[in-house]
């Protein structure tokens, strides 16, 4: 009588199986955690947005005009004081100069008597209702804008 000892282990095909479930779950993984273009695009807008919404705030607070400047390059807060434009302080961390991620970007203002295009302004009052604009950030394909309505609702779309 012959006892057939049978070996414990995993066939070739379960092994493939697994193989193919830890592909497809890396793929997934990686192509999630290296944002596209367009998604890059989208999250600088969301931040902008709620910086020009902070700018306009701060103009009317501040109870002086407050400018948005920016060029393909970089952006920054301008307050007028009693004879000229000064950068806002280095104290304030939220209206801060900044990089574009992604840069150069091309930036267009609709209407473009909204502010001035070389580089871009967008000025904002101390009364509470200011004109409507959108703001066009646009690289490569991607196109992402921001609509203010002048009444200080800003937002990405």
């Amino acid at each position: 009588m012959s006892k057939h000892v049978r070996t414990r282990g995993f066939t070739l095909v379960e092994i493939m199986v697994v193989m193919v479930i830890i592909g497809v779950t890396l793929g997934l993984a990686s192509l999630n955690a290296i944002p596209s273009p367009r998604q890059d695009l989208q999250k600088e807008a969301q931040r902008l947005t709620l910086l020009l919404q902070l700018a306009r705030d701060e103009a009317i607070v501040r109870n002086r005009p407050v400018t948005f400047e920016a060029t393909p390059e970089h952006y920054r807060f301008l307050v007028r004081n009693e004879t000229r434009w000064e950068p806002i302080g280095s104290g304030d961390d939220l209206l801060r100069e900044r990089d574009f991620k992604n840069a150069p970007l091309t930036l267009l203002l609709d209407p473009a008597s909204a502010g001035t295009v070389n580089p871009l302004r967008i000025t904002f009052g101390r009364e509470p209702v200011d004109k409507p604009f959108v703001l066009i950030l646009a690289a490569g394909g991607n196109r992402v804008g921001i609509r203010a309505d002048g009444v200080g609702h800003f937002t990405v779309e």
